[in-house]
C-alpha cells in the first residue's frame, strides 16, 4: 500500500499547475472586413422619389369627387383610386379628414323639419309618453303583487 501522508510531490503538481494558469494576455482578433461600398444613387432620381406631390384642398376635394363618380357608374373603388393617381392610404386618409369638416359646418345649425315631419315627430312623441305611461302602470302592479305575496305590505 502507499504510504498517504506522503504530501510532497503532489504538492509540487499543484504549485506547477497554479503557475501554468497565469493569466495571459488576450487574443488579438482580426480586424472586421470592410462592408462592400455601395454604388451612389443618381441625386436627381433619389429627390424626385423623396419629395411627395402636394394636393391643395381644392385638388383633393376633385378627386374624391371623381373617384365617387367612378365607383357610382360601375367601377371597383381600386381601379377609381389608381385612375386618380393616389394610393388607397391617401384615398382613406383624404375621405376621413373631409368628413369631420363637413360635421363641422353643421354642428351649430339645426335642420329645420317640414310641416309634415314635424307632425309625424310630435305624434311620435305622444306616443312614446303614452308608452312609458303604460309601462309604469305595469310595473306598479307588478310590484304591488309581489309585495302582497312576500307579505311586506
Amino acid at each position: 500500500m502507499a504510504d498517504e501522508t506522503n504530501t510532497g510531490p503532489i504538492v509540487a503538481t499543484i504549485a506547477t499547475d497554479a503557475e501554468l494558469k497565469a493569466p495571459t494576455a488576450k487574443k488579438q482578433r482580426s480586424p472586421r472586413p470592410q462592408k462592400a461600398a455601395s454604388e451612389p444613387v443618381q441625386a436627381s432620381s433619389k429627390a424626385s422619389a423623396a419629395k411627395p406631390r402636394r394636393y391643395s384642398e381644392q385638388e383633393k376635394s376633385e378627386k374624391l369627387k371623381l373617384i365617387e363618380t367612378q365607383v357610382q357608374g360601375n367601377s371597383t373603388l381600386k381601379d377609381a383610386i389608381k385612375s386618380a393617381g393616389i394610393s388607397e392610404q391617401t384615398y382613406y386618409h383624404w375621405k376621413g379628414a373631409a368628413k369631420p369638416i363637413e360635421q363641422k359646418d353643421t354642428k351649430g345649425i339645426k335642420p329645420v323639419l317640414a310641416g309634415d315631419e314635424l307632425a309625424d315627430l310630435v305624434q311620435l312623441e305622444e306616443e312614446n309618453q303614452r308608452l312609458r305611461t303604460l309601462l309604469a302602470d305595469k310595473l306598479r302592479a307588478e310590484n304591488a303583487e309581489l309585495r302582497k305575496r312576500l307579505g311586506l305590505d
